[in-house]
């Protein structure tokens, strides 16, 4: 049973001013009047009857009064200074953070609460799992999100940087520079129910499941220069394909030096690839470091194609794939903007070699933990 109120003279004062003030939050008033009717002796049942409002609240609002006052009355309360984390605390949780979880864990990663349970049970730290997060923020700490890698052991790694960017750069005059992929698989996914389309406060909506109607492979080739696709869809990928869609590239730019780059997949290359180059000296092939697909900036344009028109496609047919796939690249291609290619080779280099130089500290790092 919590004992009756005792205000002072000057307390009641203030309290009854609230009552009085204009423009004062009314739930403010209302607490107050459950104060001075606690001071005036009345029973938390009555004065919950009286004001309208449950034994809980009353309680609530009387012993927040008790603790802070007058501004305890407010929706937001001061309950003092915040403890101070120190530097040390930080400096462990933004270590920890960098470092996979103990194995004991059981964890691939952390999270705030997480972290927050292995500082108080494992170190004896006790800080909450929202001050993790927000120290997550303050350093640009993710540790939710994982993203990919690949580092290139291509010995000739920089001279085929130096060769592809100088042709994206400073292609040679009159030439064309086609940058060319395959994008492979793509899948006819047709939904087993019709969408439910987006309306307000509502996304589209598909069903889970699918049916598939077949897959096809996606040769195209970017003019760097114009952006303009030339495309073609072959059930396989074979060398086969790769130099048919190499016998359109040729007529399309008919007496036109052509300069491709390309990666290094098998398909591009072998002994019938250098008895078709022999027939046409008008083409030179110029490849990507192994592993450094993200040189070729016709993946750029798959990754726009897959976001546009692929991902989210209902196709009934493989037939309706492909004539979706041809009607985006004609109408890519009426009014197609090259892509911007800024940075140098002799940038890249530096940023790969630091990597490597990271990637290498962080190897011996863990060598010598072991």
């Amino acid at each position: 049973m919590m004992s009756v109120m005792n205000l002072t003279d000057d307390d009641r004062a203030v309290l009854e001013s609230l009552l009085r003030r204009e423009g004062y939050d009314g739930s403010v008033a209302a607490r107050a009047q459950i104060v001075l009717w606690r001071a005036d002796g009345h029973s938390a049942p009555k004065i919950a009857r009286m004001a309208g409002t449950t034994k809980p609240t009353v309680y609530k609002w009387l012993t927040r009064y008790e603790q802070y006052g007058v501004e305890g009355l407010s929706n937001w309360v001061s309950t003092g200074r915040p403890p101070e984390i120190s530097a040390e605390v930080r400096a462990t949780i933004l270590a920890l953070t960098r470092q996979s979880p103990p194995e004991k864990t059981g964890l691939s990663h952390w999270s705030s609460r997480e972290m927050a349970r292995y500082l108080k049970q494992e170190m004896g730290i006790s800080v909450s799992h929202n001050f993790v997060a927000a120290l997550w923020r303050e350093y640009d700490l993710q540790p939710h999100r994982q993203g990919t890698f690949s580092l290139s052991t291509d010995p000739d790694f920089e001279e085929k940087v130096v060769d592809v960017v100088g042709l994206y750069l400073d292609p040679p005059m009159d030439a064309v520079v086609l940058s060319i992929d395959e994008k492979t698989q793509i899948q006819a996914l047709d939904r087993t129910q019709p969408l439910l389309p987006m309306t307000f406060s509502k996304t589209e909506k598909r069903t889970y499941n699918y049916r598939r109607h077949g897959t096809t492979n996606l040769f195209a080739a970017l003019n760097t220069t114009t952006g303009e696709v030339l495309g073609r869809c072959f059930q396989r990928r074979r060398t086969k394909e790769f130099l048919k869609f190499m016998d359109q590239v040729v007529t399309t730019y008919e007496g036109r030096e052509i300069h491709v780059v390309l990666d290094n997949l098998s398909t591009h290359s072998g002994s019938d690839v250098d008895k078709w180059l022999a027939k046409h000296q008008n083409v030179t092939f110029h490849f990507t470091p192994t592993g450094s697909s993200w040189l070729n900036q016709v993946e750029i344009w798959f990754g726009i194609i897959t976001k546009q028109a692929i991902r989210r496609g209902t196709f009934t047919s493989l037939r309706l794939l492909i004539k979706t796939i041809n009607d985006y690249i004609t109408k890519w291609n009426h009014d197609s903007k090259p892509f911007t290619w800024t940075a140098t080779a002799n940038e890249i280099i530096a940023k790969v070699r630091l990597i490597h130089q990271d990637f290498k500290k962080l190897l011996d790092n863990n060598d010598n933990s072991k």
